[in-house]
């Protein structure tokens, strides 16, 4: 009975549209027929900015490394099943994001198209799933055009192999019948980005109604998706970056063909891809990456300053110096909260965890928090390591991964599956204001914890004084009745803590005293180990403090960080690491 509510409470925030499309696919399948490709007639004339964003080294000519994992292959054929991996690694196999590596020799580079389309007939699992399927058609067409950027129709050597153009369009025509409508996300964007670029590449019927059909889903998705504040829904500093990439892809491709494309979309799109760059720009922290909210993790989208190169190249921007006084940035859409001067950020996440209908890359990190001191990560969000239904994906979806307050071990949002999300904490009044003596007041609340007895909910306020450096938080659980409630604050790796007196701590790096950090109201401190997922498959472990306390509600927690630039006395320095005293509560670290 307990399984059956977690998906009735699930289901029940669908698009009706969704759960049609799910169930059609599941009685029906995916379509994988073969057609026919004698019409396939690529369009001269277009080409794109060269260089676009590449993320990094997939590999070499004999090995491929997705995730921090690697495979390599001894002949001329690739095992292109690849069962002992995951299936994210997998679906990067089939990406062909490879084709944009400048290690690999373009000799290579055809093997393996010219292999893949030999062993991975339609409807092939994995290859052929939509998202990797327009994945793979974008890719294609942008290594095709980078052979092919100075052909015209008198000179045709160049061309791509009539192979390859044959199974491009054939991979069209198939993802036309298959687009991901029962997901929607970001993963129709990728459908609606493929459609496109096959409209543009291709000429004739199918290619007409690919490019109608795929205008239409980047119009519609471009205002569904990005958000007012230029924030995209998902609420993924990593899939904003990825989508606002897809948007500069699009643009790059019709700044060659503008008389081609439809409703003149260059001038459309500009605008809100703009204010999504202002919107990355805003919250990059200052050692120049994305904060790692919800789904994020770095080596995945190409880094910030990757893309505004990209746009620079594409629509002419140019990013924003970032202010050396007291600033900050308010997000209200997206609900992020940014509060920095010069090398100190503070970021706040009090916005809803996702659209209602595809939460699927949402953790429990409401009112959760990311600090930047003197350029260096201090307190981090746990990341992400895997999509896999594994110890690492539970531990980095759940509250206790996060810089915010569990209350009776429960989760904020029922998270369940590698997906899901049954009900879901959504914020209160978030807000911030700055006064003119460089200090700056965050307030914000949820009600994810109001289904439990007594309707507690979660109350935060951070203060900050710029000219002190320092940081208060403040965590109010207010409702009825007797719950316990925790506080966590996670650490980078490269911090150490060091006890200075009750409920007191220095953190260290390398010798070096960054800040202080101390208990401001009676309660339990505890040190424990957790894990940092910076990277897919990279498991580091981190120190994080545990504040608790327990008894009739309002309850309150507080504590202090107070920034320090001066360096460990004698004393301090040969104290005694802390020895970590660890309490499961409410959710496991993964198992080594």
């Amino acid at each position: 009975m307990k399984q059956l509510g977690l998906y009735l409470r699930t289901l029940a925030y669908l698009r009706p549209s969704q759960v049609a499309y799910f169930l059609r696919r599941r009685i029906l399948h995916q379509s994988g027929s073969l057609v026919k490709t004698s019409s396939a007639k690529i369009r001269f004339g277009i080409s794109m900015v060269s260089g676009g964003c590449v993320s990094g080294s997939t590999g070499d000519d004999r090995s491929f490394c997705f995730l921090r994992q690697s495979k390599s292959y001894q002949s001329e054929h690739v095992d292109w099943v690849s069962k002992d991996m995951a299936k994210l690694w997998r679906y990067n196999l089939h990406y062909f994001d490879y084709l944009h590596d400048p290690t690999r020799s373009p000799e290579n580079k055809s093997l393996l198209i010219t292999d893949w389309i030999k062993h991975n007939p339609p409807g092939s699992e994995d290859a052929w799933e939509p998202y990797t399927v327009s994945l793979r058609i974008v890719n294609w067409i942008k290594f095709f055009l980078s052979k092919t950027s100075t052909c015209s129709d008198e000179r045709t050597e160049h061309l791509p192999k009539t192979e390859w153009i044959e199974s491009l369009y054939q991979q069209a025509l198939w993802l036309e019948r298959n687009i991901e409508y029962h997901l929607l996300a970001n993963h129709y964007l990728k459908n609606g980005v493929a459609l496109f670029f096959a409209g543009l590449y291709f000429e004739g019927v199918d290619a007409e109604r690919w490019l109608r059909k795929g205008t239409q889903i980047l119009r519609a998705e471009l205002r569904e998706q990005f958000l007012d504040d230029g924030g995209h829904f998902e609420r993924s500093p990593m899939y904003h970056s990825i989508c606002v990439v897809d948007y500069l892809d699009v643009l790059n491709l019709v700044r060659s063909l503008p008389h081609v494309t439809p409703y003149h979309i260059a001038d459309e799109f500009r605008s809100r891809v703009t204010a999504a760059l202002e919107f990355l720009s805003s919250t990059c922290l200052p050692d120049g990456k994305i904060s790692l909210f919800n789904d994020s993790a770095f080596g995945i989208a190409p880094t910030p300053h990757q893309i505004f190169e990209y746009a620079g190249r594409v629509i002419g921007y140019e990013a924003p110096t970032p202010p050396s006084r007291v600033a900050i940035n308010v997000f209200p859409q997206t609900g992020y909260y940014i509060c920095r001067k010069a090398r100190d950020m503070i970021i706040v996440d009090c916005g809803p965890i996702g659209p209602d209908y595809q939460p699927g890359h949402a953790h429990c990190d409401t009112l959760s928090y990311e600090l930047m001191i003197d350029g260096q990560r201090v307190i981090v969000d746990s990341g992400v390591f895997d999509y896999e239904p594994s110890s690492e994906r539970a531990y980095a979806r759940s509250t206790k991964a996060h810089n915010t307050v569990m209350i009776d071990g429960e989760e904020q949002s029922e998270i369940w599956g590698v997906f899901r999300v049954a009900r879901r904490a959504r914020p209160i009044n978030g807000h911030m204001t700055k006064n003119e003596h460089e200090s700056v007041l965050f307030e914000g609340a949820h009600d994810g914890y109001m289904r439990l007895n007594g309707k507690p909910v979660h109350k935060r306020h951070i203060a900050y004084d710029g000219d002190k450096g320092s940081w208060i938080i403040t965590d109010e659980v207010e409702g009825m009745g007797t719950h316990r409630m925790e506080s966590f604050v996670h650490l980078h790796p490269d911090m150490t803590l060091v006890e200075s007196g009750a409920n007191c701590f220095k953190i260290d790096r390398g010798g070096e005293a960054i800040a202080r950090i101390d208990a401001l109201h009676p309660c339990q401190v505890a040190i424990e180990e957790g894990c940092y997922f910076s990277e897919f498959g990279l498991r580091q472990k981190n120190l994080m403090l545990a504040f608790s306390c327990a008894g009739e509600l309002p309850l309150q927690l507080s504590y202090r960080i107070q920034k320090t630039t001066a360096q460990y006395t004698k004393a301090s320095r040969h104290a005694d690491p802390v020895p970590l005293t660890l309490f499961p509560s409410g959710g496991e670290r993964p198992r080594d």
